[in-house]
């Protein structure tokens, strides 16, 4: 079985495609761990991967109220932990009750919370190829 896929992104109009294919590649695992420098595209990639799972709100950073909650097929939380000073942090604001609520979660900076993630998760990884360009890279974690 193959855990790892590219993706390479030439421009914005490549992220329709690469959502729903890695929600393809997930294989059911709706936890999704992005990591990528500031401004990589992070959250654009959320409003696609938002798209495709038929949220038709509006997809923005969650990096003030750290949870975004949307509705699509089944409620959606976006989380972004850059500003979290530890993991506690994380647990009071009840980061745990959104990873093993069986939806999907897209989690920025998700580091910062490594020791509460649930084992399997979907890592991916934006490389920054040029002012447009990007390589996702996905990881399939299934520790």
């Amino acid at each position: 079985m193959k855990n790892k896929l590219e993706i390479p992104i030439l421009s914005i109009h490549d992220l329709n495609a690469a959502a729903i294919k890695l929600l393809d590649f997930s294989k059911g695992n709706k936890i999704f761990c992005f990591a990528a420098p500031m401004g990589a595209g992070k959250t654009t990639l959320i409003k696609y991967l938002c798209k495709a799972l038929k949220c038709d709100e509006t997809v923005s950073s969650p990096t003030f109220p750290i949870i975004n909650q949307y509705k699509g097929e089944q409620p959606i939380y976006h989380i972004d932990c850059y500003r979290l000073k530890n993991v506690n942090e994380a647990i009071q604001v009840g980061m745990e009750d959104c990873f093993y609520s069986n939806s999907f979660c897209f989690i920025e900076w998700a580091d910062m919370v490594k020791e509460i993630l649930p084992l399997k998760h979907v890592k991916i990884v934006i490389e920054m190829a040029g002012e447009n360009e990007r390589k996702i890279v996905v990881e399939l974690i299934e520790e």
